[in-house]
């Protein structure tokens, strides 16, 4: 039996397999109007691709927990329940074809009111549906960016009430997984780097101070999110900085944070809250921050990061480097590639009965 395609079971929750799609910004709904943040007709097809293609979760991308934790004016989000209704056509579909519908709890912080990427993604103002961006310290990304807003310890705690708010409301929408997003320099990665949290009260300096918020935020999901259902947190293990950044021993000590606050599984990326820095690139290179973090601590793991043919996501999984693998940029090329992979292991594969000549 193929590693990779057998189910795997967090809490009461069994996914069919290890091919798992992460969260990837799609910069496709309504920046205005009645249907902001909320999933269309490209969201649908996008994700229903996939789901047909034997993918065995599908985390939907980073879906903000309020207007101005967007990155861009096009971004989904989960603060009303009209994005809630529309949610559901989607999570129907998946579930039709065996896949477990995921989404990805989201705030933008300091990278937020930006443009769409395929239109360079550099900030924009209000004459472009804009907004002023919030973070824990007023420190620009970079020369682009505006300098954020600092948001003061009621902000914060608003911040955190947003999160449980929009927990409840994916769970409303017919998801089985919920992630909190804690990478790539988005909001709760800023805090929990020193490079971009600069605070003097309880939310800066010392690491348990950087890591109070993300963990408030965890607590405020978990409690609202259902006991048999899984909870995952995506982190950046590194910022890649040689100097004055999170770094992967503060990811390891965390991880065992995060599991001891009920996160599930850790979804392991890098990089992101840094501008200008060299990360050095290439197949599986962020695969042995999960493997640390799968070794040293009680934490599941997922691991990501030029992950493309179906012989390394097995060795993968199967030298326990990692319980599972997120395939983003393979999945888009290919979304049929958890059927493709299962043909060349040798394994089963959830296969629609409308393309039952396929097999």
């Amino acid at each position: 039996m193929s590693a990779l395609f057998e189910p795997y079971t967090l809490r009461e929750l069994t996914i069919p397999n290890r091919v798992w799609m992460p969260p990837m910004c799609q910069y496709s709904a309504d920046p205005e109007g009645p249907s902001t943040g909320a999933p269309n007709d490209w969201h649908f097809a996008h994700y229903a691709a996939r789901a047909a293609g034997g993918t065995g979760l599908i985390i939907v991308e980073a879906t903000a927990v309020s207007p101005e934790g967007r990155i861009s004016p096009y971004d989904l989000g989960i603060w009303n329940d009209t994005q809630v209704e529309a949610f559901r056509r989607i999570t129907r579909f998946l579930k039709s074809q065996d896949t477990v519908p995921g989404v990805q709890l989201a705030h933008s912080g300091r990278k937020a009111s930006t443009d769409r990427t395929w239109k360079g993604g550099g900030p924009v103002g209000p004459d472009a549906h804009g907004w002023q961006p919030v973070a824990p310290s007023p420190v620009a990304f970079d020369d682009r960016h505006p300098v954020p807003d600092e948001l003061t310890a009621e902000q914060i705690q608003e911040v955190v009430a947003q999160f449980a708010d929009a927990a409840r409301r994916a769970l409303a929408a017919g998801f089985e997984v919920a992630e909190i997003h804690g990478a790539h320099g988005y909001l709760i990665n800023e805090f929990l780097s020193p490079h971009s949290n600069h605070r003097t009260d309880a939310y800066g300096g010392s690491y348990d101070n950087r890591v109070r918020f993300a963990l408030e935020v965890v607590d405020a999901v978990r409690a609202v999110w259902p006991q048999d259902k899984p909870l995952f947190f995506r982190i950046s293990a590194t910022d890649w900085l040689q100097d004055g950044g999170w770094t992967a021993d503060d990811t390891v000590r965390f991880a065992a944070e995060l599991h001891a606050h009920g996160v599930d599984l850790l979804d392991v990326s890098t990089g992101g809250n840094a501008s200008g820095v060299r990360i050095p690139t290439g197949p599986g290179y962020q695969v042995p921050f999960a493997a640390r973090v799968k070794a040293e601590t009680p934490m599941p793991v997922a691991a990501v990061g030029l992950i493309t043919e179906a012989e390394q996501a097995e060795k993968i999984v199967a030298n326990g480097e990692a319980d599972a693998v997120l395939l983003g940029r393979e999945l888009l090329r290919n979304p049929s590639w958890a059927q493709r992979a299962a043909r060349e292991l040798g394994a089963p594969v959830h296969v629609p009965q409308q393309y039952h000549r396929s097999v």
